[in-house]
């Protein structure tokens, strides 16, 4: 059984609808976008059939930048970085899978999430390689890494009304219209259809 870290954004949206896992996995763990984050992955899973399992763990003590809502560190490759956030999110879910009985965790990540160390290959095959040698041999996954957000939407063949509902905003529940998660959003969806909305 299958299950995907579903954040609610644009990326782990169309990987939901193109790869139709069982269980989709959303993780407050302390980001200040956590409750809308929660809303959009609740009613994406609601809209494609899958089993919603949403875990809460405060990491906000060793939050960094945008996404914690305080300056970033001076390692920080970009604003929004959070030290060991992937391995942290990818940790909990395999985690929360041995209850669950996955055999796979998969994460949205895109190409452009290479900037940070933890959204490249070498990354992801290390995590498998770490999560698959314990108990319960999960594998880890992240189907859409050689992509950009553009190219998995088209991709995935996601509707653009289950699209509708990603939040991307990095500083809170409602899109603040600057952060790079904004940004990024209304630039694929003007590269797809034309027009932000």
């Amino acid at each position: 059984m299958k299950a995907l870290l579903l954040s609610g954004g644009m990326d782990s949206i169309a990987v939901a609808f193109w790869q139709r896992p069982e269980i989709a996995i959303t993780i407050d763990y302390g980001q200040r976008a956590a409750e809308a984050e929660i809303a959009a992955a609740s009613q994406v899973a609601k809209e494609i059939g899958m089993q919603h399992e949403i875990i809460s763990i405060d990491c906000r003590a060793i939050g960094s930048g945008d996404m914690a809502g305080n300056d970033a560190l001076g390692v920080a490759p970009v604003p929004e970085w959070w030290p060991f956030r992937n391995q942290l999110l990818v940790t909990f879910a395999a985690a929360r899978g041995i209850v669950l009985g996955l055999t796979e965790v998969m994460t949205g990540s895109v190409s452009s999430d290479g900037m940070h160390a933890d959204g490249r290959p070498e990354f992801y095959d290390a995590m498998d390689r770490v999560t698959a040698v314990q108990e319960g041999g999960i594998r880890i996954s992240a189907p859409a890494l050689t992509m950009t957000t553009a190219e998995l939407v088209r991709h995935s063949g996601v509707p653009r009304e289950i699209l509708a509902w990603a939040h991307s905003c990095h500083t809170g529940n409602l899109a603040c219209g600057q952060c790079r998660g904004c940004v990024k959003h209304y630039q694929v969806t003007k590269e797809i259809y034309g027009v932000a909305y």
